[in-house]
Order: structure tokens, then sequence, then C-alpha cells
């Protein structure tokens, strides 16, 4: 039950990948044949990738994930435009954003990060009033990876269109799960993570959309048409181009069942546990996520004890869960602490079934009634 943290790799990619570790092994920059069938494969997933998601082959930048991705778009626009020097972003991003800014901060330029409202949309208003003639990017996420919020992203578009800012979107958490077209959102750049989407660890894309003046954060040997240098990881390019196939075949029956079954998981447990919230909006949010946070238990406790039931869910954001600290998205929301530190997010994967669903609602009602009792705070 913790997807949007990773998922298992399909057989189906990995019977794709094994052949590009033993037989097809070459270097693809080789001039050789063996180069010349590793360049092949490289060309072939590189249209894969473009196709699932409504691009040019050439608009593909190979990466080693999500966060790499996310550097390289907001690193990467700076050099071309010196003399502007501003970032607009929002208090909900991914640490792969949020960082990368912090440290663009500490360099000298200037971030404005736009508030969100209660179920974790960003606020428009705000951001438009934000742009500045020095504002080079506006990066916003597609869908928050904690709340499963989706996005405006189309009007912010139109935004960044409007005032000729660059527009990057973190899409890691959508690609597979609703609908991206490149052309339909209108964005300069996204960010695409394969292992979220079935597919290994270790790979990623950017898109470039053409005449986007970005600079490379990685030099060596003038791979990826010169933007990130280094051997290509041919094996997990191919990894990734057929889990994009597979998620494009798979998306509307995918869709709709992890959100038939996360739909009847919110219901029950509304039903049979009092003084619990659902978190981010309630319509407007990824088909495989449910963030709840119940009222007198804390978060890591119910993490726990899920877990010795074999039960895997994550508190807070998923890629820090291991701190202590308050989750930055819920703050943003404005939740009461009681309900910030009893937050789970349950996030969904097309191989989960409405019997997982039966063993999870079951779990947790046994799990929350066994942490109040021993909480203090319950009975006041």
């Amino acid at each position: 039950m913790d997807h949007s943290a990773t998922t298992p790799v399909d057989q189906l990619v990995v019977d794709a990948m094994i052949p590009y570790f033993t037989e097809i092994f070459g270097n693809s920059s080789s001039l050789h044949s063996f180069g010349g069938e590793a360049a092949e494969a490289l060309s072939m997933a590189r249209k894969q990738v473009a196709e699932a998601i409504g691009a040019l082959p050439e608009e593909i930048i190979f990466t080693s994930g999500g966060t790499e991705s996310d550097n390289l778009a907001i690193r990467g626009v700076i050099p071309y435009n010196t003399s502007k020097k501003h970032i607009i972003t929002s208090v909900i991003e991914h640490p792969a954003v949020l960082n990368t800014c912090s440290f663009l901060e500490s360099m000298g330029h200037e971030v404005t990060y736009v508030p969100v409202d209660t179920e974790g949309i960003v606020d428009i208003r705000k951001l438009e009033e934000s742009v500045r003639k020095d504002t080079v990017l506006i990066s916003i996420m597609h869908a928050n990876n904690e709340v499963g919020t989706i996005q405006p992203i189309k009007e912010i578009a139109q935004i960044a269109k409007k005032h000729d800012i660059y527009f990057h979107t973190d899409a890691v958490q959508t690609v597979g799960k609703i609908p991206v077209n490149v052309d339909e959102l209108d964005v300069d750049m996204l960010s695409i993570s394969s292992h979220k989407i079935h597919g290994p660890k270790g790979v990623g894309a950017l898109y470039i959309r053409k005449g986007t003046a970005i600079e490379p954060i990685i030099f060596g040997g003038n791979h990826e048409n010169g933007m990130r240098s280094g051997t290509e990881n041919i094996p997990g390019i191919v990894g990734l181009a057929k889990a994009m196939s597979l998620a494009q075949q798979r998306l509307n029956a995918d869709s709709k069942h992890m959100q038939e079954m996360r739909d009847s998981l919110i219901s029950r447990i509304f039903d049979i546990i009092p003084d619990v919230r659902l978190n981010g909006h309630p319509v407007q949010r990824l088909p495989n996520n449910i963030n709840l946070s119940f009222k007198y238990v804390e978060g890591e406790s119910m993490l726990m004890l899920l877990d010795m039931k074999g039960i895997a869910v994550s508190t807070g954001s998923a890629c820090s869960s291991k701190s202590l600290k308050a989750s930055h998205v819920l703050s943003s929301l404005n939740l009461e602490d009681d309900y910030i530190h009893g937050s789970l997010r349950i996030s969904l994967g097309r191989e989960n079934t409405m019997e997982d669903i039966d063993y999870v609602v079951e779990s947790l009602k046994e799990t929350v009634l066994k942490l109040r009792e021993m909480s203090p705070l319950s009975s006041q």
C-alpha cells in the first residue's frame, strides 16, 4: 500500500531488460556493431517514451530519475538567463524541487513560494501576482506526492506563456496514472521517474520542448544530445520505455481499478473510524492516493503496527519518511497539529485487490482503536 514511494518491476519490463545486460551489452557511443545495437535500442526507447506523452523523440533526455530531471530543468535554464534570477514554485513541492530552489537562493537567485489552499490547490491569483520582469521559470508539480491533489497545470501554463516564462512540471506521480500529454498541458519541461510506474530504479527522463534554452548540469562526453553526459544506462532506459508503453496500454483499466479501491477504502474507513479526515482535494486527486489523518494517534505508531501486519504505508513525506519532522505539505494545508502528526498515506497499485482493501480496513480499525486506548488525549 505504498506504491507512491516505489513499485515492483513488471515482469514484462524485466524480460525486456535482460538481453541488454548480457547479450546486447555494447556502449551506444561505440562505432562498431555492438555499439550500433545499443544505439538502436536507445533510439527506440526514446521514441517510445516520447509517444507516451505526445512529444518528439529529440525532446526526451534520459536521466537517473525524477530528482535529476528536476535539477536539470530548474538549474539548466538559469545560465542562459543570467539577468533573470527569479523562480516561482509552490510550498508543497517535492524536496527535489524545494532543495534545488534553496541551493539557487544561496547562489543569489530569488524564489517565491506560492501558498496552497486547504485542499492543496496552488493559489493561481498569488502565483500570477508573483510574476516579475526577471522571472525565468515557474515549477509546479502535476500532482502532489503526499496528498494526491492534481494541480491546474493548463491554467498555470497560460500564465507562463502570457509572461514569456518557462514552465516545468514534476509529473513523477501522474505519468501512468492519469493522461499526460505535453501539448495539452502546454509545458516546456516535464519530469518522469521509472520506478513509480513498475520500471527499474535509477532511471528517468526529462521532456524539454524544442527551442527551450537550457544548459547541462553534468559534463563529460556530450551524451544525450549534449544535455546529460555519461554512458547511457541502456537496460534501465529500455525498462523505462517498456514500463511507459505498458502504462499507456493499461491506463484506463488501471486507473478505474485503483479509483474503485480508493473510493471503497475511504468510504469504509469513514464509516467505522471516528475523528478522521481526508487530506487533499476530495475529487481532483490521483486515483491511487488516500491521505488520511487520525486524531489522537501518531502516524509513526500506526505505520509500525501496520507493518507488523504486513501492510506498508507511509507517514509524512515518503522520500524522507525516516525523519520525524512534520510534513511540510500537511503543514501548508493549515491542519491542526493533532491531524498532521496522525497522518497516513495509502497509495494503491495495479496489482492490489478488493481483498487487500478488506484486510487494510480491518487492520487499520484495530490499530487505531488500540493506539487510542493508549492515548491520554483521546479520553479528554
